[in-house]
């Protein structure tokens, strides 16, 4: 290790791990005391979801196995490296010079995790919301109408406040979301009695889905999809509560 070079996302890697040796602990120890953007990368890679095991077997399944055994045989037995997290990234970065590979393997995985992953997105940002989060705003319709107007913009929808009511619950607020360019509509109700709910969208080509459920953060979810748009409805109010509303709002949108 370079004492002098900030350290690398496989030697950070390698230090979630507990791989390194006391000298190299102690190197990234004053690396991220120093550098608040690397502590902030290390805590990245230390609440990291990626699928590593599902990674390997992938790998293993598609990869040259027997030239690359024969190339590793060739390796003195000191130089061979362990299958961890940390050879796995030294070896997705070498496909990815080579080009073969990692495009299916990290791209992939990314583009068909993020359709799912939306959702847990807008739960972990609901999962601040309290009643007073929504309390004061002034829900006043010509303020809502615009509001929805920059959702209809974005995502293609033809929303209306006739569309998005609910009993009981009160309309909030409509506002658009990113997360990586990905825009997502959030239309925040406020419960008497659960507190907040989102109704949500993003576009999705992965065609109409029934209702399935789903709980995030001790919240319940509803979510479906039509043809261009995926959708979620999350709140603390029952399953069967929640689910009700999610008809209703399903009923008006594809109407």
């Amino acid at each position: 290790m370079n004492d002098r070079a900030p350290p690398s996302d496989e030697q950070l890697v390698a230090y979630l791990d507990d791989q390194l040796d006391v000298d190299q602990r102690s190197h990234i120890d004053a690396a991220i005391a120093d550098d608040s953007a690397l502590n902030l990368r290390l805590q990245w890679l230390a609440r990291s979801s990626l699928p590593f095991t599902a990674a390997y077997d992938e790998l293993g399944q598609q990869a040259p196995v027997h030239r690359l055994q024969s190339m590793l045989d060739t390796l003195p037995p000191p130089e061979r490296p362990a299958l961890s997290r940390r050879w796995f990234l030294a070896a997705a970065a070498g496909l990815v010079v080579s080009g073969v590979l990692a495009d299916r393997l990290f791209l992939g995985w990314q583009s068909s995790q993020q359709k799912e992953n939306w959702r847990g997105l807008v739960a972990d940002y609901m999962s601040l919301y309290v009643p007073q989060t929504l309390e004061h705003l002034a829900g006043d319709e010509a303020s809502q109408r615009a509001q929805l107007q920059t959702i209809d913009a974005r995502l293609g929808l033809n929303l209306s406040l006739a569309k998005l009511a609910l009993p009981r619950s009160e309309l909030k607020r409509a506002q658009i979301l990113e997360y990586d360019g990905v825009p997502i509509a959030q239309i925040t109700y406020l419960d008497p009695a659960h507190g907040p709910i989102a109704l949500c969208a993003t576009r999705s080509n992965s065609g109409s889905r029934h209702f399935a459920h789903e709980k995030r953060h001790e919240m319940n979810v509803v979510y479906w999809a039509d043809m261009e748009h995926a959708w979620m409805l999350i709140g603390h109010n029952p399953a069967a509560e929640l689910d009700e509303m999610a008809k209703l709002l399903r009923s008006r949108l594809s109407a």
